[in-house]
């Protein structure tokens, strides 16, 4: 059975004029990284993602960091952490259920978290995130395909100039420090 909101969703589609609305189960989803880009995000699903974009979206009262080092990609990757004084800037999806089980796999070492985000002057609940569940103490760098992937997804799906420039900022700085 198809939610209000899902209902909502596929009344705005048809007005729209697209011929597809929504006819199965889906869900919202908050990305931050590497699966901002939909491409990447691709890889791990096996489908295109670039229909299921809504677009930029924010999560206030967070912050990013890198406190994960992931094994798969040998570096450091993102994660968002509780900080009432900050935002995260990211991609909002809304993505079929059947894609649930792909997703967390994807994000081996994340568990859900169910926020609240912003995106085109509506709030959006009940959406999903991820979060790290073993945080490192402090932050470990990026890898080059890491940093360029992350960046490709924020630029690609209209995230803030200024944002982006500070995600590159910081993303280079984490490198810096482990050259020097």
């Amino acid at each position: 059975m198809l939610k209000v909101a899902e209902v909502q969703e596929n009344e705005a589609l048809l007005r729209a004029g697209l011929s597809n609305p929504v006819t199965e189960p889906m869900f919202y989803y908050f990305a931050y990284g590497s699966c901002m880009c939909p491409v990447d995000l691709k890889r791990s699903l096996g489908e295109n993602t670039h229909s299921y974009v809504i677009g930029h979206a924010t999560l206030a009262g967070y912050r990013l960091g890198f406190f994960r080092r992931s094994r798969f990609r040998n570096c450091g990757v993102l994660d968002v952490v509780k900080d009432h004084t900050a935002a995260v800037e990211g991609v909002l999806y809304h993505l079929p259920q059947r894609l649930s089980d792909r997703l967390d796999q994807r994000e081996e070492g994340y568990r859900h978290e169910t926020v609240t985000v912003q995106s085109k002057n509506r709030v959006y609940t009940n959406v999903r995130t991820y979060t790290v569940v073993e945080k490192l103490s402090r932050e470990y760098a990026p890898n080059d395909w890491y940093f360029n992937v992350v960046l490709r997804g924020a630029v690609t799906c209209g995230l803030p100039e200024q944002y982006c420039w500070q995600l590159f900022h910081h993303m280079h700085q984490l490198q810096l420090q482990v050259t020097t």
